[in-house]
């Protein structure tokens, strides 16, 4: 079990998708597929779909939060978001989503140094532990 920072509550399972390099959400993320689209990144053609995210941080505009919401708004957004450090981008687009009763998904963040000790299938609860998706 790994303790992070609650940054919003909530529960959110599934496969783990650590990105290798920092991301804008506007630009690099397609809202209506949850794919990455940024052809320079290095998890390019990866979907966000269902999956729990993994990044250092976001890059560039605060459109992300917009991003965000309209992925979470389709159904295409991630399980859970875990940051290396807080955003304040993507947290209000989780708020947002919820406060709009769309997909309702937990932010965590956690020291980037504890990313390594993520495992492949994971489980984020309310109270921001991270286990083992695995049964």
């Amino acid at each position: 079990m790994i303790q992070a920072r609650v940054l919003v509550p909530g529960r959110g399972e599934g496969p783990l998708l650590r990105l290798g390099a920092d991301i804008s959400f506007w630009g690099a993320v397609d809202p209506a597929t949850g794919r990455i689209i940024d052809q320079r990144h290095p998890q390019h053609g990866e979907s966000l779909t269902g999956r729990v995210l993994a990044l250092g941080r976001s890059l560039g505009s605060s459109s992300g939060s917009a991003v965000l919401l309209e992925l979470l708004r389709l159904g295409c957004g991630p399980a859970a978001i875990i940051l290396g450090e807080p955003d304040q981008v993507l947290t209000l687009g989780a708020v947002v989503a919820r406060e709009m009763e769309y997909a309702s998904i937990p932010v965590m963040q956690l020291d980037p140094g504890h990313f390594d000790a993520l495992p492949g299938q994971v489980r984020v609860l309310e109270d921001g532990r991270i286990q083992s998706g695995e049964p």
